[in-house]
């Protein structure tokens, strides 16, 4: 319908580009303002009067047009009137059963690369952030049609597991890494930390290790592959409790060999220069520290293992982007090596490479009980959402049929909705209260809101309707619900363009909104079969669309809560 209006004004006004009109054009703050309004400001200095002038021309030149009841001049602003039954008529003929879906993408390539825990140890409530935002990312781009990679670059790489090996030679056993798993793992680290304060040949001895690894010694990579083992496994469990997965665990440890070949294309470019002993990359030039690429000892760092992680992606996968999500902290580091494959000759970098920085994550209220110290461990997180949502659930409806289930959905989506409702650059503050509410701006509302739609549906016997009379969804609620409707597609295309997957958390949240002022205001089981197939068809639209859409945000939908 936007578009419609544009190029009735676009006809209409000879001075304006569509492009302009578009972005002049806007939707009023109140219903009786209309549904569309152009603001005639900016046509003051073309036509030389008055902006209520002008948008009182506008007006009365506007040509007739089936889709609109009234175009009416209000000051300086044009407003225009939706017929609705036009209105509804048009949105009904525009969905389908693949709405939002586009092929923008068709023929693309992206990779993301995110999650990318540090091998033997725990998964923290950090890493929910960049696992949420990208799996989140992973949908909206696939929803578009681009061909997506999901890519875990783990941290299984490094001189820590020089004294890991030395920790678990001295004081560990097979049999409790192998029960307890990364725990254990975690304290034979956190010895080894307090053992070498008193004797540091067990630095001397952790770096032998870890010089073994690289040599590729038997024993090492042996030992090294075996605490990774452990460790992808219950990085896999979390993901599992997430309902995700990564085509790609492709770590660190994947680039040591590849890392050589960038050395050596940097040398021979001439951009490396020896700082103290290391080599480095000065960027100077464009205002930022140097970009180390090899240490003293000729070994490389992790800037060097994204270099070749970068080349090794372009000419495996062809991306047409590589998204990285990862804290704001790493904003610097990215700038840097991006800056490095740009000096290097290969102009695709500066559009092609991209750093999708979040904010960090707190807890408020209730302490979150933790295995150590400060940090908050992800798996305990999501079973204490699980577990307190159930606790509602044993309260509030306690003969509801698969309740385990119910509680994990919901647990879930209270989580990611959360983490996924501001602007990714926002820090976030888990407060149980807040996102378990079934009433504020949170999961389980938008849950319970799709619940209740498929409970109406339900009642009636109806899930499919086909032909209905639109003259019959024209009141308010009915038009504001399609209204909302009419927007996924744009919301798709805005939350891939911003990278930003808040676009379709609010957006959902506004088809929730709106779908349950329909639902206080029409009654859907009534004897009029006319009435009852229209006021259905608008329900069954607001449940696919707040199913779609929480998918996309990787949230699934309980049918009854």
């Amino acid at each position: 319908m936007k578009e419609k209006i544009i190029n009735l004004l676009d006809q209409t006004i000879e001075e304006l580009d569509k492009a302009k009109i578009s972005e002049i054009l806007e939707i009023p703050p109140k219903e009786d303002m209309g549904d569309y309004a152009f603001p005639c400001f900016q046509l003051a200095k073309v036509f030389r009067k008055a902006p209520n002038m002008i948008a009182q021309e506008i007006a009365e030149r506007i040509p007739e047009s089936p889709d609109l009841s009234r175009v009416e001049a209000a000051g300086p602003y044009v407003n225009f009137y939706v017929d609705k039954e036009q209105f509804a008529r048009e949105v009904l003929n525009k969905i389908g059963d693949h709405y939002g879906s586009s092929k923008d993408g068709e023929g693309k390539t992206i990779c993301i690369d995110y999650s990318s825990p540090n091998v033997a140890k725990n998964f923290h409530v950090g890493h929910l952030r960049t696992t949420i935002i990208g799996n989140s990312l992973y949908h909206i781009f696939t929803k578009l049609g681009y061909h997506v990679e999901r890519i875990n670059h783990l941290g299984d790489w490094g001189t820590q597991f020089g004294k890991l090996i030395v920790a678990y030679k001295k004081w560990g056993s097979k049999e409790a890494v192998e029960e307890k798993g990364i725990p254990e793992l975690l304290d034979l680290y956190v010895r080894f930390h307090k053992e070498a304060e008193e004797d540091d040949s067990l630095n001397d001895q952790a770096r032998e290790w870890f010089v073994k690894m690289e040599q590729g010694d038997e024993e090492a990579l042996s030992i090294w592959e075996w605490f990774k083992d452990i460790s992808l496994k219950e990085y896999k469990r979390i993901y599992k409790i997430l309902n995700l997965d990564f085509d790609h665990y492709t770590g660190e440890s994947f680039y040591r060999d590849k890392t050589g070949a960038v050395v050596e294309e940097l040398k021979e470019k001439g951009l490396l220069k020896e700082s103290q002993g290391a080599m480095i990359v000065d960027l100077d030039d464009y205002d930022m520290a140097p970009c180390l690429i090899t240490k003293k000892d000729g070994s490389s760092i992790y800037a060097t293992r994204d270099l070749a992680a970068i080349f090794y992606r372009k000419n495996t996968y062809h991306f047409d982007k590589c998204i990285y999500v990862t804290g704001l902290e790493q904003k610097l580091h990215f700038a840097q090596v991006f800056k490095v494959v740009e000096l290097m000759g290969y102009e695709w970098a500066k559009e092609q490479l991209i750093h999708v920085p979040y904010g960090l994550v707190s807890l408020e209220g209730g302490k979150l009980s933790t295995r150590s110290g400060n940090i908050v461990y992800a798996e305990d997180i999501l079973k204490e959402s699980v577990s307190k949502i159930k606790e509602i659930i044993n309260e509030k409806n306690p003969d509801l049929q698969d309740k385990d289930d119910v509680a994990h959905k919901v647990g879930i989506g209270a989580i990611i909705f959360n983490d996924l409702y501001n602007q990714r650059i926002k820090d976030v503050t888990f407060t149980w209260e807040k996102i378990h509410s079934f009433d504020g701006e949170t999961g389980p509302y938008v849950q319970y809101t799709y619940a209740r739609a498929a409970s109406v549906l339900r009642k009636t016997g109806l899930s499919q309707v086909d032909d209905i009379d639109t003259s019959l969804i024209t009141d308010d609620t009915s038009i504001a619900l399609l209204k909302e409707i009419e927007k996924y597609p744009t919301a798709i295309k805005t939350a891939a363009e911003r990278l930003e997957p808040s676009v379709i958390s609010r957006y959902v949240m506004g088809v929730a909104q709106a779908f349950n002022r329909f639902y206080h205001e029409n009654q859907c089981n009534v004897e009029d079969e006319n009435l009852m197939k229209a006021r259905v068809k608008l329900v069954i639209l607001a449940k696919d669309i707040i199913e779609d859409a929480l998918g996309l945000l990787g949230i699934q939908c309980p049918e009854q809560m």
